[in-house]
């Protein structure tokens, strides 16, 4: 893994992840939660492999679910 490009993570393994940046945000948002106790959802053994190790796999295995939500396009008044 170590030897792979982000790019090619995101392109083959997982269609539903369009960028690099929400590779990291997703898997850094389930860091959090395994380190508050989460159990892993990869047969991988934890006590060899820190969180964020942990949730990058789960998200390049698809094992992570996410919505995106738009946000709204008028801009928030200054008054």
């Amino acid at each position: 893994m170590a030897d792979q490009d982000i790019d090619e993570l995101v392109e083959p393994q997982s269609q539903e992840i369009d960028s690099k940046y929400r590779l990291i945000i997703l898997a850094a948002k389930r860091s959090k939660q395994l380190q508050r106790g989460a159990r892993p959802r990869i047969e991988i053994d934890s006590t060899k492999h820190k969180p964020t190790r942990i949730a990058l796999e789960e998200v390049i295995q698809g094992t992570v679910r996410f919505t995106i939500t738009e946000l709204d396009s008028a801009p928030a008044s200054a008054g």
